[in-house]
């Protein structure tokens, strides 16, 4: 038996208390799962990149490695960056296994935390209002695949539906349609005396920041109505656990993806020319830097990927189950909080989206 051990991989941010609540779940993760020596890395913009994270599993003897993905849902780091890494350094080490869980997806604990969220900032507000006269505005991370995007709907259609508000709205924070500044402003010609503003996201950084900010504007522009902010999901006890159950999943042969509308698989409305592109990631240009943004890891400055799909040494990415089936990592149009770009969307150019910034657009 080979000695086993657990990898969490995270997205990276430029933001200091983005890392920092990062590695509060990941060391929350690693209590929960006494019987494996855990590590964390990310995938961009900070340190330790995922490379030195396998690298110390692989230093303490492991020889199988349970990775997953620090993150809510499966685009495109989820299904070509991260996965691209873990093959390469599968191929570098012919007596190691990887294998790759998969995201946290729409899951019930998480919905109770969320719903606990938009909770405390009902009971944080000194004006106590019907949730039929609220409005509950629902912002995810948007991404170029319109399966994750359709979670945010999901997930808000649930907290409204079980909860009961007047009204809720889903909008993104950047890549889709439509924004946080578009959005809101729709929202406030509904009508309804309370917003909330959710991000659906698990740490801070700098998009949650900017839309907590971009509320607090509109509440400036609008004070006949009562603008909330709620929190992000964070490092919830039952966040914790779902990372977890995501690990067993694993071992326990119960690791599935929908991959039913995946982009990479599938004829999906919109993003047809994506079925079977390989699997590659393209963030060797931005792995390791810091927050301070400064410098590089030059000794972990790899390109990850060459253009082919593998699955080496056991290392099995589960949403690839078919020969052709591959994922691409496209660049695209800029966006502003990374500094690189990343897959086009396909109506990038919507008025309401990221291609025409309005300026009188909060966002």
């Amino acid at each position: 038996m080979s000695k086993i051990g657990v990898m969490v991989c995270g997205h990276g941010s430029r933001d200091v208390e983005a890392i920092t609540e990062f590695r509060t779940v990941a060391a929350g993760i690693e209590a929960r799962l006494p019987q494996y020596p855990v590590a964390s890395g990310f995938l961009e913009f900070a340190r330790p990149i995922i490379r030195d994270g396998l690298d110390k599993l692989y230093g303490q003897g492991v020889r199988h490695i349970l990775a997953i993905p620090g993150m809510l849902f499966a685009a495109g780091h989820v299904k070509n960056d991260i996965p691209s890494v873990l093959n390469t350094y599968a191929a570098q080490h012919s007596d190691l296994r990887i294998d790759y869980g998969r995201d946290l997806a729409v899951d019930r604990r998480l919905l109770t935390v969320a719903a606990q969220r938009i909770e405390q900032a009902e009971a944080a507000s000194i004006r106590r209002m019907p949730r039929e006269e609220t409005l509950l505005m629902v912002v995810g991370r948007g991404t170029s695949d319109p399966d994750a995007n359709s979670n945010i709907s999901k997930v808000a259609r649930m907290l409204w539906e079980g909860m009961g508000f007047g009204w809720t709205e889903v909008c993104y924070s950047g890549v889709t349609f439509p924004l946080v500044g578009p959005a809101l402003e729709h929202a406030v010609k509904l009508g309804y005396r309370r917003i909330i503003v959710f991000p659906y996201f698990l740490f801070t950084g700098v998009l949650v920041k900017r839309i907590y900010r971009i509320a607090d504007q509109m509440a400036e522009r609008h004070p006949e109505i009562e603008f909330l902010k709620a929190q992000y999901l964070k490092d919830h006890p039952l966040v914790l656990d779902a990372f977890a159950d995501r690990v067993q999943e694993i071992s326990e042969g119960e690791n599935k993806m929908n991959c039913a509308l995946c982009k990479y698989r599938a004829h999906v409305l919109g993003f047809e020319a994506e079925v079977g592109l390989v699997q590659q990631s393209h963030h060797h240009h931005v792995e390791g830097i810091g927050t301070d943004g400064d410098d590089v890891d030059r000794h972990h400055h790899h390109r990850h990927g060459d253009g082919h799909h593998h699955h080496h040494n056991g290392h099995h990415h589960d949403h690839n189950r078919d020969e052709g089936h591959h994922h691409d990592h496209h660049h695209g149009h800029p966006r502003p909080d990374h500094g690189h770009h990343h897959p086009s969307h396909p109506h990038a150019d919507h008025r309401h989206g990221p291609g025409k910034r309005n300026p009188d657009s909060l966002d």
